[in-house]
């Protein structure tokens, strides 16, 4: 599959061509390297035997791989979900004998809100946030589309998020330094996790972190059609996963932005956000749209757009150069979000 080549905008006879934005030379290299069956498109005929194929591949590391030989402390917790839900389950991991209470990271999981678990992402959070930026992460074990359909998902880290602010003397943690975030999914649930908590009076983040999130369901953002067949997650993906997710409300016009944030219409009042994405990837013109409307409503973004970048690109090319420039940017914000709300300044005012 080449990378460069050109396609229609939206696949319509007639209509105009467009090119998808070049690679980065290694992670065009990583991408290739991947293969056509890491690239091929879920739909609603393959969906179940490719989330059958992510829970067998997808590492789940046991609570003593994660504890590394005593370097971090991480307990698995059962907590009340909302009501009528079944309880949610939350990794709870920080860096050993450091003395706190510390700043939190809530972090929730990428799979396109079709696969992955809350304990395969814990190993980076900790090497790469924890253990230098001394703070905790919980990881978020949320339900999984299409068994559990909108609201469940968000619902269950509502109700996480809530828990741990409630609990935070015993968990060893600072209630008011909650910095929320994710990625691809997890970066979407997020966004939604934002407006809800800010919607219900619930705990008040410092800041959320949001790597390339998946923000809107519509599909007709520029970018969408422009990389469409391209890259790991495009088009077609995209659709399969919201519509696992939406059932019968997938593109409804009252859908509400706790599904799907780029629906929003009041993103006021929000604390303070990270938002990057690739220039060569589906989601790039719904999270550029995002920050901008952070921006209009008078809140806080830093919007990082990678140039040749695709989607998830970090995971599979952790050594490349911009890789590496993103996760010194990631960090950098979470130091300085920190750093403010240790001396004294909170989220943004409601």
């Amino acid at each position: 599959m080449d990378p460069a080549r050109t396609f229609p905008a939206g696949g319509e006879p007639g209509s105009t061509a467009r090119k998808a934005p070049p690679l980065d030379p290694e992670l065009s290299a990583a991408l290739a390297a991947l293969g056509d069956a890491a690239r091929e498109p879920f739909t609603p005929e393959n969906l179940a035997a490719r989330q059958e194929r992510d829970a067998a591949s997808r590492p789940r590391p046991t609570l003593r791989e994660l504890r590394a030989d005593g370097l971090f402390e991480v307990d698995e917790l059962l907590v009340p979900g909302a009501p009528g839900d079944p309880d949610v389950t939350l990794v709870s991991a920080r860096p050993a004998g450091v003395a706190g209470p510390l700043p939190v990271l809530y972090y929730m999981h990428g799979g396109g809100m079709i696969m992955g678990n809350a304990r395969s992402v814990v190993p980076q959070l900790l090497h790469a946030w924890a253990l230098p930026l001394e703070l905790a992460v919980v990881s978020v074990e949320y339900r999984l589309a299409p068994h559990t359909r909108y609201p469940g998902p968000v619902e269950d880290c509502y109700a996480g998020l809530v828990w741990v602010a409630g609990h935070a003397a015993e968990l060893g943690i600072d209630a008011d330094r909650i910095v929320i975030g994710g990625k691809s999914a997890g970066g979407g649930l997020a966004a939604a996790l934002a407006l809800l908590t800010r919607d219900r009076g619930g705990p008040a983040p410092i800041g959320q972190l949001l790597l390339c999130p998946m923000l809107d369901d519509r599909g007709d953002t520029v970018s969408s059609h422009q990389m469409a067949g391209l890259g790991i997650w495009d088009r077609t993906s995209n659709a399969t996963a919201w519509q696992a997710l939406l059932g019968d409300r997938y593109g409804a016009a009252d859908l509400p932005p706790y599904a799907a944030p780029a629906r929003a219409t009041d993103l006021s009042g929000l604390p303070p956000a990270y938002i990057e994405v690739g220039s060569a990837e589906t989601f790039r013109d719904e999270d550029v749209a995002y920050a901008n409307a952070i921006w209009q409503a008078g809140g806080q973004a830093e919007l990082h757009v990678w140039p040749g970048a695709f989607h998830g690109f970090d995971t599979f090319a952790p050594r490349a150069a911009l890789s590496r420039d993103a996760r010194t940017a990631r960090s950098a914000w979470l130091r300085r979000v920190l750093a403010r709300s240790g001396s004294g300044s909170g989220p943004a005012d409601r």
